[in-house]
């Protein structure tokens, strides 16, 4: 199944039916968005400080220039037809900036000591404009991962969050505010930002906390994909991050008839729901 998307993304990004990492969806209508369609200044500031881990393997610098070696939606299975079909795919996860030196991302994402040495993070990988070139990025705004300060990946809880130190300060954007007490509200608006199926950043709002009762996570109707693992997940009115996206539906199904794969498609009150581990569960973010 998908045997090209295979070769690139982790089974247990995109297709893995296990406890952890399982596959996003669309809920409702599609509402992933790309940086220049974004109205809100608010969740366009957001995602300046949201980040793609990238391999160092599908890097190569050209001066100060970075080139990535991607591949696209639509060599990888996915029907010509559908959103975002055509732009180019180079990440594997996302993560967000809470100190000027640390980031977050979901802990199945950086399992190792060797996971933090061969991925970059790469601030600002997006589309400006409706053309499928590859986003031309410099070496300024890739990083690498320094150090694993805290991760955690429990099957008996499903807790999942990884927090490391980049190679070297960001001073060209903000980290960006959590929570550090209580948890998200019932019913609470949100946004999501990250970098579904490795496409360059989708913001994509319109969800609400779907069910609130798990210690360790919650659950919304983001849309979300295998990629977006490690996304902020922001109170939507207020930009304060509630929590990490690491798990949900599988993502894409077989049209038979195109012989190619789509998106799935549930109501908003339907199929599994995203979770979403608690930014609190962190417990070295108070000392930053």
């Amino acid at each position: 199944m998908y045997l090209k998307k295979l070769s690139y993304f982790s089974l247990g990004l995109l297709l893995s039916t296990n406890g952890f990492a399982l596959d996003k969806v669309i809920y409702g209508d599609d509402n992933r968005l790309d940086i220049f369609e974004v109205k809100n200044p608010l969740h366009l500031k957001l995602a300046q400080s949201t980040a793609a881990m990238v391999p160092l393997s599908r890097i190569s610098e050209n001066g100060d220039e970075v080139i990535f070696s991607p591949s696209s939606l639509e060599s990888d299975g996915i029907c010509s037809d559908e959103k975002f079909a055509k732009q180019m795919t180079a990440a594997m996860c996302s993560g967000f900036l809470v100190g000027n030196q640390y980031l977050v991302t979901a802990g199945h994402c950086i399992t190792s000591a060797e996971d933090c040495q061969s991925n970059a993070w790469v601030f600002d990988y997006a589309q400006t404009s409706d053309s499928v070139s590859s986003p031309k990025m410099t070496k300024s705004q890739v990083y690498k991962c320094a150090q694993i300060i805290s991760r955690t990946l429990d099957r008996s809880t499903e807790n999942d969050y990884a927090l490391i130190k980049l190679d070297r300060p960001v001073s060209d954007r903000s980290p960006l505010s959590f929570r550090k007490t209580g948890k998200v509200a019932s019913k609470q608006e949100l946004v999501v930002i990250g970098h579904p199926s490795g496409l360059p950043t989708k913001v994509s709002d319109q969800a609400f906390v779907r069910s609130n009762s798990n210690k360790y996570f919650f659950q919304a109707n983001l849309d979300t994909f295998g990629g977006n693992s490690g996304s902020a997940v922001f109170d939507s009115k207020t930009g304060m991050i509630e929590g990490i996206l690491v798990r949900g539906e599988r993502d894409y199904e077989l049209d038979s008839v195109s012989n190619c794969y789509r998106p799935k498609k549930c109501e908003m009150d339907s199929c599994r729901g995203e979770d979403v581990t608690r930014i609190t569960n962190i417990k070295e973010l108070k000392t930053l």
